[in-house]
């Protein structure tokens, strides 16, 4: 996958800078892969696009070239495999605050906020991921932030990842999650399962303490148009968009 900066859509440095405005932040995590964390995102940046909105659209890969996010994948490049929560949080300022100054109305990011996976992988426990997230609420102040959370049943959504990505990603998969200090149990999918179950009652509890609009979308019953078209709608409600 490769980042795209479009002058409209993104948080160019050497575009002309424009007074600071509100800028929503339109989060979408989910509980496994598989679930359409990315359709869905690449539908709400279109639509936003087309309320006349400027958007910028955060892909999942951007993590390792967004200027702002530079010093995230120096360090987990570094050798550790893993960032500091601090490094995560000032990454996360950083690119909310630039994207403010830019004048960009809506972030629409993908598997970004909460990073409750990767803090979970990388070892730290609930009391600490709960002092991240109130710190990170923090750091993208004063932006509004709507929280899409996505959920199927873990199997189910990692028998679809595999049936879509082929036998390497699985491979893939599964020696990451078993190489972090969070998630050497997981040996297989079963138990991989089990880990993202366990992950989203975590999240769960976690989510409920942070000030943001959490919407929960269970995708079981739900193909890829009907997800987005119940975003939409609950966005435009909470927006006050038109149409």
């Amino acid at each position: 996958m490769t980042s795209t900066h479009p002058t409209k859509d993104s948080t160019d440095p050497t575009a002309p800078t424009r007074p600071e405005g509100p800028t929503h932040l339109i989060a979408v995590a989910g509980n496994s892969p598989g679930v359409g964390k990315s359709t869905l995102c690449r539908s709400l940046a279109d639509w936003m696009r087309g309320t006349g909105a400027t958007v910028d659209h955060f892909q999942e890969a951007d993590i390792l070239t967004r200027p702002a996010f530079r010093p995230v994948a120096e360090e987990f490049a570094g050798g550790a495999h893993s960032v500091r929560p601090e490094t995560l949080i000032a990454a996360t300022h950083a690119y909310v605050t630039e994207a403010r100054a830019a004048g960009i109305d809506v972030l629409v990011t993908d598997a970004l906020i909460p990073f409750v996976p990767s803090l979970v992988a990388w070892g730290h426990d609930e009391p600490a991921i709960a002092r991240f997230l109130r710190e990170v609420a923090t750091a993208v102040e004063p932006a509004q932030v709507t929280l899409v959370y996505m959920e199927d049943d873990p199997a189910t959504a990692l028998r679809r990842a595999v049936d879509r990505e082929g036998p390497d990603w699985e491979n893939w998969y599964l020696t990451k999650l078993a190489a972090s200090p969070g998630t050497r149990s997981v040996h297989d999918l079963p138990s991989a399962a089990a880990h993202l179950r366990h992950e989203t009652a975590l999240t769960h509890r976690l989510l409920t303490a942070t000030p943001w609009h959490v919407l929960t979308v269970n995708v079981a019953d739900l193909d890829a148009l009907r997800t987005a078209q119940h975003v939409r709608d609950h966005l435009a409600a909470a927006l006050d968009i038109k149409g």
